[in-house]
Parts: structure tokens; C-alpha cells; sequence
């Protein structure tokens, strides 16, 4: 259920500056992001009206079906033609939600993104610190020899992409349904949790497993959701958003470090130390000795 009153005026800009002020206090933030994050960047979520569990697959099999482990396996020519089809966007671009993020993160206070998404566009944003739990479209490997291949290499094979070096398929890097989280990405994520004095989490229905029960690990109650449509912690929450993910964190998060009052009154006088000195150093410099450009006289004889 989508919520609409956060989008009034008054509504709207009390919980943007709710978010500042919390922003501005913490100093070890971590943010949960979902699908929600890339849909501004033209990438389908899943589980919206319009999402990809939504739309026609052009196959007889469901979505959500295809994208699993067991489908993969045994139907792989199926799987590689849903999956070049709705999966890959090679030309998205991240939008001001991502970069809202690494302006967060220039400024020292964003310790760690922990993402669901597979599209690398944090890292394409400039975000330094983030942990795909469910991998990335943008690597690929030979499930015999184990070689790595490019997402250009998937794109541009026909059919199933075999290695070109023992001829074994090739299979996109991602956590399929079925398949287990890789242990290192988890603990990381944990890890990081456990160390954040705010977590934001934006853009995710907080359905999937086990992202969804992350919020468990934070040590206090300063969580903001960020989501166009409702979740299941939005009560539990210091403060809950139902609108856009990137209008918001790009509202909340200055576009540039505020310099303080103490830092202003060093640089003016360092400022006018320098000009005094300037002045002091032009005053004591002897003025320029005139040459003398008449003709000397010639020696009488």
C-alpha cells in the first residue's frame, strides 16, 4: 500500500529536516538499499505494480521461477534469454539517490553500503564502501574452469555463452533463488551493523531473506525507512518516508560540507595576517635604482 501523505509540503519537508538533524548527529551511518534504489536510474524493481514479477516474461514460465537455481540449470537456453531481456541494463546511469550517497560518504560519516541490487551503479556513483550481497551482472564466470568473463562477453554470445577457453557455460555472478549468500558478504554486512549509530534503509519492501531481518543487529533505535510504499518495520522506525528514495536523500544530504563558524573566522585571519605581511614586505623593499641613460663623457685628451 502506497502512502501519499508524506508528499504534502509541511509533512513532507518536517521529515526531510527530521533526517538532517539525525544525518548531522551520527557519524557511522550504514544504508540498506533494495530495488527501489535503481528504478529512478530506469531499472524495473520486482514486486510493484509495474515490476519485473509483474510483467509478461515472454516464456510460459513465471518471473520469479526462471531467476532460480533449479530453472538455471535445467533450462539454461530459457534462463539466458529472460535474463538478457530484463536483467541486463548495461546503459543505466546512477541518479541523484546514488550520488547523494557518496557526497555522504566524502564527508565521513557513511561507513558501509549494503545493497540487494545487481547493477554496480553505487560503484559507478563513486561509493568506495559496498557490499553486493546478491553479487553483480558486470562479472561472469566458466562453472568448469572457473575463468572470468565480462558482461559484454554474456551480451554478445547467442543463446548460452560458453568459455571460450574449455567451452563451459558461463554464469553471471549473482545470488540466484535457491542459491545461499556468499558468507564473507553477510558477515560484512553484520559487521558493519553492529558498529553504525544510524542505519537508512531505502527502497526495499523488506520481503527478502535475509536482508530483511538486518535491521535486528543495529544496537539502538535510530532507523529511518525510505520506501514509496509501506514495510513492515515502518512502526518500529525513528522516522518513516513514503516517497521517492532519491528526492530524499538528495534533499537531506548537502550538496557540500558546511565549513564551521570557527573554521571561517581562522581562514579570515590567516587572510588578513597574509595581506599585512604583503604590505609590510612591499613597504620595506628599496625603491628601484634609476639607470642612468645619458651618454658618458669622453675622456679629454
Amino acid at each position: 500500500m502506497e502512502t501519499r501523505l508524506d508528499r504534502y509540503g509541511d509533512v513532507r519537508e518536517a521529515k526531510i529536516n527530521q533526517l538532517r538533524e539525525l544525518i548531522d548527529q551520527s557519524k557511522k551511518i550504514v544504508f540498506l538499499g533494495g530495488a527501489g534504489m535503481s528504478t529512478e536510474s530506469g531499472i524495473p524493481d520486482f514486486r510493484s505494480g509495474d515490476g519485473l514479477y509483474n510483467q509478461e516474461s515472454g516464456l510460459q514460465y513465471r518471473a520469479v521461477d526462471v531467476i532460480s537455481h533449479s530453472f538455471f540449470m535445467e533450462h539454461p537456453e530459457e534462463f539466458y534469454d529472460f535474463y538478457k531481456r530484463k536483467l541486463l541494463y548495461p546503459d543505466a546511469k546512477p541518479n541523484k539517490g546514488h550520488k547523494a550517497l557518496v557526497r555522504l560518504e566524502r564527508q565521513g560519516k557513511l561507513m558501509a553500503i549494503i545493497t540487494q541490487n545487481i547493477d554496480r551503479l553505487h560503484q559507478d556513483a563513486g561509493s568506495k564502501n559496498t557490499i553486493e550481497l546478491h553479487g553483480s551482472v558486470f562479472r561472469n564466470h566458466c562453472m568448469d574452469c572457473g575463468k572470468k568473463f565480462k558482461m559484454e562477453y554474456i551480451i554478445n554470445h547467442e543463446g548460452v555463452p560458453h568459455c571460450d577457453r574449455c567451452g563451459g557455460i558461463v554464469r553471471p555472478d549473482i545470488t540466484l533463488y535457491e542459491e545461499n549468500l556468499e558468507h564473507d558478504k553477510v558477515d560484512a554486512a553484520i559487521k558493519a551493523l553492529k558498529k553504525c549509530d544510524l542505519l537508512i534503509i531505502g527502497g526495499t519492501s523488506l520481503t527478502v531473506y535475509p536482508a530483511a531481518t538486518f535491521s535486528q543487529f543495529i544496537k539502538h533505535d535510530k532507523m529511518v525507512i525510505i520506501n514509496k510504499s509501506s514495510t513492515y518495520l515502518d512502526l518500529t522506525a525513528m522516522l518513516s518516508i513514503h516517497d521517492s528514495l532519491g528526492d530524499i536523500l538528495d534533499a537531506a544530504i548537502p550538496k557540500r560540507k558546511k565549513r564551521s563558524d570557527a573554521g571561517k573566522k581562522r581562514k579570515k585571519t590567516t587572510s588578513k595576517k597574509s595581506t599585512a605581511k604583503k604590505t609590510s614586505t612591499a613597504s620595506k623593499k628599496p625603491a628601484a635604482t634609476k639607470k642612468s641613460t645619458a651618454t658618458p663623457k669622453a675622456e679629454e685628451k
